[in-house]
């Protein structure tokens, strides 16, 4: 059975709004082997200067982000999508085990296969320490908040 992962390219305005909230939704699980199983077994990706290749290396490299990131909490914003392609822009905050908060500003571009599945995933990502106080992410976007966009700042 081929491995499929809707909606599919070419993506529609609609289409990429809901595979960018597909994706928040699962990277907001903090579950390694489901976000990954959005990917090919090849997908390759560049996640700030570290680069991957292949489920087996996602999935390590979520495991050690997530055991480091504590209380990660995920927002994703379509910036603009093509026929296999959608770029996005994100923020997340988390805890490191000292307690430090810290807010990341990232964007993703995103390369699709036919069946929906990610072959590509490239992602500059920006990290700012937050006092307590000024957290805007208490975990998953309540289904209120979801199709608006994330503030700048």
């Amino acid at each position: 059975m081929t491995e499929a992962r809707p909606p599919f390219p070419p993506f529609d305005h609609a289409a990429a709004l809901a595979k960018v909230q597909a994706a928040e939704d699962a990277w907001n699980t903090r579950d390694p082997h489901a976000v990954a199983r959005a990917y090919t077994e090849d997908s390759v990706w560049r996640n700030r200067d570290v680069f991957l290749t292949g489920r087996a290396e996602i999935i390590d490299f979520l495991t050690a982000k997530w055991e480091r990131e504590q209380d990660y909490a995920l927002r994703k914003s379509l910036w603009s999508h093509g026929q296999d392609r959608i770029a996005v822009r994100f923020q997340y905050e988390w805890h490191d085990a000292a307690g430090q908060w810290h807010r990341s500003y990232g964007n993703e571009l995103w390369e699709f296969t036919d069946n929906g599945l990610m072959r590509r995933r490239e992602a500059s990502i920006n990290d700012t320490l937050i006092r307590p106080s000024e957290r805007r992410y208490f975990g998953p976007r309540p289904e209120s908040e979801r199709g608006q966009e994330i503030p700048l700042r």
